[in-house]
């Protein structure tokens, strides 16, 4: 028997405003999402991405407490479908209030790149492949 790769899970201080900042980058939560204190988005390829309020983790686990001095372990990264998707994603999220970290530049390794943090700092990455140099 071998384990499978089947989930990312975050857990979230504000469902409400993690379900709408995820829906924003196309996540299909089910309706009511923002009310429950545990819901998952199925991804392509059968994945799945899991929200937990802070207080379902502790629930089950009451000595956690959130990460502390600024900067996160986890970032989700998003493929788009070209670099100029990537700026306006980013432009989109920044717009409506989401905090943007990284502007989109071009990256040495050959993609679009730029990140922004969801309501908990957790970094979303966008990404494209930029077109091969001439």
């Amino acid at each position: 028997m071998t384990p499978r790769f089947d989930a990312i899970g975050l857990i979230v201080s504000d469902m409400a405003a993690s379900v709408a900042f995820y829906r924003r980058l196309g996540f299909a939560f089910p309706e009511g999402a923002a009310d429950e204190p545990h819901v998952e988005a199925q991804l392509p390829g059968g994945l799945h991405l899991l929200l937990d309020t802070e207080a379902t983790v502790r629930s089950f686990h009451a000595s956690w407490r959130p990460p502390t001095g600024g900067d996160s372990r986890t970032a989700v990264a998003l493929r788009c479908d070209s670099p100029a998707e990537v700026d306006t994603v980013y432009e989109e999220m920044v717009n409506a209030g989401h905090h943007g970290e990284l502007k989109p530049w071009d990256a040495f390794w050959g993609q679009r790149y730029a990140t922004l943090h969801d309501p908990d700092g957790n970094g979303v990455d966008l990404f494209a492949p930029l077109p091969p140099a001439q």
